[in-house]
């Protein structure tokens, strides 16, 4: 039988099992590279932040046994070093998406993938394999566009990392555990049933919360599935399954698994803004009118945004940091101001500002139905009269819009250098840039990130 000819359940337990490192192509095993260049430049950034310290503090004194590596921290369980690991990724909300709406990928994936691996003696070939299975599984069950699956979540108040990130995971554990089908689909099961991740939470610690837990269910349930426990493997099926769940109605596009069609891995985006991705093209759009205002008096400003843009990023009083990078009228007031949007600018110094509290004032946004998704109009008034106008239609570092190696490498040196020295930023990123490609370089990574914890 065809894989597109099987119950859905069975093309991903088909695809988990098959998917080894000499099945993904070279371009596919660099864009991995690159989103592991991402995963750890975001995740040392976001160590011991304040978002991702509660986990680091709860994981620490549960003091479990374990070989794999918290960040910058001690070792423990690989279920433990996922949930601080994920936690401390999606921190400052800096790092990869994907273009067709699963949310975060690298989060939960990777933080399961690099875990699972250093636990159970895998190497850094079967590492990044575990990744890409997971990545594919997670783009495709939450991926589809505008009116896709993720997008729709959001609508309905899920976020789509929390969602089928814990699926992504539970594929990339599975595949380091060398599951059999069967296990794999009651390992898919089993984590179905734990989805959750409300939206109301973003603005506080639950967000990045949610990429480090979904990485933690993902390994959960593959290890149940190892020792024997039987899930519901129906659970991915249209009718009856976490789809109409969640959903609940048919306003939705469904898009076809279809692993053959295309690398999902290829339509990863990346961050130049520590905000919400919905806020980049309105913050690129301020940048860009910024040079046109000129430093003269602004008497209005009216974003035009496409239909999800607020559903994710509509705070309009944001009161703290945290809360301002789901702000689009805050990142407009920041792009206008000239304030860089970096991690350490979302701070309630930055909130307090004048210039910040008077153009937030002057702000309005309107939601666009048929507007592009990412594109986003601004219309500046003066107070002389004078009307300004920028667009920006594609955020850089979308994959229409990429990232080079350069891009990666110097995101990558603003955010790590701080932490542990320039020296060790340089190596770590020289041993990411060739990862799967450098012997004991998973074993080598671990005792770089190991630096400062023992």
């Amino acid at each position: 039988m065809k894989m597109a000819d099987m119950p859905r359940g069975r093309q991903l337990e088909t695809f988990v099992a098959s998917t080894n490192y000499d099945t993904i192509p070279e371009e596919v095993r660099e864009a991995a590279r690159q989103a592991l260049v991402d995963y750890i430049g975001v995740s040392i950034a976001g160590h011991n932040s304040a978002a991702a310290a509660p986990a680091e503090k709860t994981v620490a004194r549960w003091a479990a046994a374990g070989n794999a590596r918290v960040i910058l921290g001690p070792k423990t369980n690989p279920a433990l070093a996922a949930l601080a690991n994920g936690s401390m990724t999606h921190a400052y909300d800096m790092d990869d998406t994907h273009s067709q709406g699963c949310g975060h990928p690298s989060g939960p994936v990777w933080s399961t993938a690099m875990a699972m691996a250093q636990h159970y003696g895998k190497n850094a070939s079967e590492a990044l394999a575990a990744f890409v299975t997971g990545y594919e599984v997670m783009a495709r069950l939450g991926g589809g566009g505008t009116y896709g699956i993720g997008r729709t979540l959001q609508v309905r108040g899920f976020h789509p990392t929390s969602m089928v990130g814990r699926m992504g995971a539970a594929s990339a554990a599975s595949a380091l555990l060398g599951l059999s089908d069967d296990q794999i689909g009651n390992a898919l099961g089993a984590v179905a049933t734990t989805a959750g991740g409300l939206l109301g939470s973003f603005g506080t610690h639950g967000k990045p919360f949610h990429a480090g837990k979904a990485a933690m269910d993902g390994i959960l349930c593959a290890e149940l599935a190892h020792d024997g426990f039987i899930g519901a493997r129906q659970l991915y099926e249209i009718k009856g399954g976490w789809l109409q769940a969640f959903l609940r109605d048919d306003k939705y596009d469904i898009p076809d698994l279809d692993f053959a069609a295309k690398w999902e891995l290829l339509e990863t985006g990346y961050k130049r803004f520590a905000s919400c991705r919905a806020t980049h093209t309105p913050a690129e759009a301020a940048v860009l009118a910024r040079p046109m205002v000129d430093g003269r008096p602004i008497a209005k400003v009216v974003v035009y945004l496409d239909r999800t843009a607020m559903v994710t990023a509509g705070r309009l009083d944001p009161k703290t940091g945290l809360e301002g990078r789901f702000s689009i009228p805050l990142c407009v007031a920041m792009g206008l101001t000239g304030t860089s949007l970096g991690p350490q600018d979302f701070s309630e110094a930055t909130l307090g500002r004048p210039d910040i509290q008077a153009l937030l004032k002057k702000i309005e946004c309107i939601t666009i139905d048929d507007q592009p998704e990412d594109e986003t109009h601004i219309e500046v008034t003066l107070e002389s009269g004078e009307v300004l106008k920028a667009t920006s239609e594609i955020p850089f570092g979308d994959p229409r819009r990429p990232f080079t190696w350069d891009d990666h490498q110097g995101k990558f040196q603003e955010l790590v250098a701080p932490v542990v020295g320039d020296t060790a930023s340089d190596e770590i990123f020289a041993l990411l840039r060739k990862f799967d490609e450098t012997p004991d370089s998973l074993e080598k990574l671990a005792t770089l990130l190991a630096a400062k914890a023992d």
